[in-house]
């Protein structure tokens, strides 16, 4: 049962860029509904607890929480973006490499890494310039998809690294509430700001951007973080890896995407990477909502 959730969950979350990358949108506007209608499935969930687990925060842990929602909004809105200027394949592998900046991160701070990690890191990089080479022969517009996509999973690192401190003392459910809430008002704001359309969109892709939370957050993580109470943090990390894959290959078959074979070979280079640094060096157990 353990292995069908698994596949269930890998298969919700590698449709989030497909879906995304499908719906005719703006990027503000999709991450926006993303966290709203994200915010409204879990909320019921936190009733009971959020109220008193938030006041006890404390300055600190809201300074914290408020700063994870921002990257988390930054997340979104480079993530998105990149997944309309270059391919699913390259995006989502770019993205992914939020585990590598966290070993960075660790490192500039002085932490100690070991050497496998680092070697990861390495193949993980030249993974990324594989790809960004390939994107260049083609376009400036897909380059700049590939560097919105690595800010995406450096804002990625940053929202984790942020509410680890916190999610000692505050449960998943109330924190996801407080941190998906924060992330709509921002892109809110920021789509107001920039006058970006926010409603009147087609069927199809209202379809779409329900589909995304239905598949990232109730058919993916919210699994995910469910099997967490029976498989070890590392496993459920190796797990993740595989959205890379899989947002390729369902790419392909909605979208009729084909990158080059370079792109590939780039996605293969960074999974070998991750795969060594998650082995080596296990990050947070908490899911984050692609």
């Amino acid at each position: 049962m353990n292995a069908f959730l698994a596949i269930v969950a890998i298969l919700g979350v590698s449709a989030s860029g497909p879906l995304m990358a499908g719906a005719n949108a703006p990027a503000l506007a999709i991450g926006f509904w993303r966290n709203a209608l994200g915010t409204a499935v879990v909320a019921p969930f936190a009733a009971r607890t959020i109220r008193r687990e938030l006041t006890g925060l404390g300055l600190e842990g809201w300074y914290a929480t408020v700063f994870a929602g921002v990257m988390l909004a930054v997340h979104f809105a480079t993530w998105v973006s990149a997944l309309k200027m270059t391919s699913v394949a390259a995006a989502t592998a770019m993205v992914s490499m939020q585990v590598v900046f966290v070993v960075v991160i660790d490192l500039l701070r002085g932490k100690r890494t070991p050497p496998a990690v680092v070697a990861g890191v390495s193949i993980a990089v030249v993974g990324v310039l594989v790809i960004t080479g390939v994107d260049f022969s083609l376009s400036a517009r897909a380059v700049a998809g590939d560097l919105l996509a690595l800010v995406g999973g450096l804002t990625a690192a940053l929202y984790l690294m942020a509410g680890s401190r916190v999610r000692e003392s505050v449960s998943t459910t109330s924190y996801t509430v407080a941190c998906y809430g924060i992330c709509a008002v921002t892109l809110a704001i920021s789509c107001l700001v920039a006058q970006v359309e926010m409603v009147d969109f087609s069927g199809h892709t209202w379809l779409a951007i329900v589909g995304v939370t239905i598949c990232a957050q109730l058919l993916g993580h919210s699994v995910l973080n469910h099997l967490l109470a029976v498989m070890s943090p590392g496993l459920i990390s190796l797990l993740l890896l595989f959205e890379v894959p899989g947002a390729a290959i369902l790419a392909g078959v909605f979208l009729d995407q084909t990158p080059p074979v370079g792109v590939y070979v780039g996605l293969a280079l960074i999974l070998a990477g991750l795969v060594v640094v998650v082995i080596r060096r296990p990050p947070p157990a908490e899911v984050l909502p692609d």
